[in-house]
């Protein structure tokens, strides 16, 4: 009997470490601007890294970065491979803004719609921006919220980390 308690209180104990430890993405399906769906537990680069980011257009920090992010991301595809998902957490009323709001910045990014805040909770996201690095195999590796001019900078030293 002690030692099928003591497997159990062992079982019980690593499932529990996991479960703190798990950095999986999450299995949520959301669309993108095309109204495509995109399975985030799915997202794939190749092995390379992942940048997710969740923003609004009513949060100039979110605005800021993605115009800092928008400046470097080509240089950043063509360095690492990186490739950038921005998920915006405009609600059902607003989300029909999105697509002429990030035309007209010109964001080159995957642009994804959490209309209702799925991947949102699901990350454990309270306040936009809030930045995720996500490595070749899926697992987050690095996050950040808030902006503050230059953080990019922080991001891409992370991002080189992963391709080294």
């Amino acid at each position: 009997m002690k030692k099928l308690t003591t497997l159990l209180l062992m079982t019980l104990l690593v499932a529990g470490l996991h479960a703190q430890t798990k950095t999986d993405l999450p299995n949520v399906t959301l669309k993108d601007l095309n109204g495509k769906d995109v399975n985030i537990s799915k997202l794939s680069n190749n092995g390379k890294p992942i940048v997710i980011t969740f923003w609004a257009t009513w949060c100039a920090p979110c605005i800021k970065e993605h115009n800092a992010l928008s400046d470097v991301y080509d240089d950043w595809q063509d360095e690492t491979g990186v490739k950038i998902y921005s998920v915006s957490i405009d609600d059902s009323r607003s989300t029909a803004k999105v697509k002429p709001f990030v035309e007209g910045k010109g964001w080159d990014f995957n642009v994804l719609l959490d209309v209702n805040s799925e991947l949102k909770r699901a990350m454990n996201v309270s306040n936009p921006p809030h930045t995720f690095l996500i490595d070749g195999k899926g697992k987050i590796v690095y996050q950040h919220t808030g902006y503050l001019e230059g953080a990019e900078e922080e991001l891409y030293e992370e991002i080189q980390k992963l391709v080294k």
